[in-house]
């Protein structure tokens, strides 16, 4: 992997962290939304998944 498609998955992971944090934070302030792990936990998930298939693609 080159170099700038590190950056832009390490751009990728802190952006995703701040969405999962803006998530529970969201559903802990608003407890009719969701339990606070059950957002953050899925926000995680969707952020392995595009990592994942980042990662995957620019090593090809």
């Amino acid at each position: 992997m080159s170099t700038i498609a590190l950056l832009v998955v390490l751009l990728l992971v802190l952006v995703g962290l701040l969405v999962v944090g803006a998530l529970a934070y969201v559903a802990y302030r608003r407890p009719v939304l969701a339990q606070p792990l059950t957002v953050a936990l899925a926000g995680a998930a969707v952020l392995v998944a595009v990592v994942t298939a980042v990662v995957t693609t620019g090593s090809q």
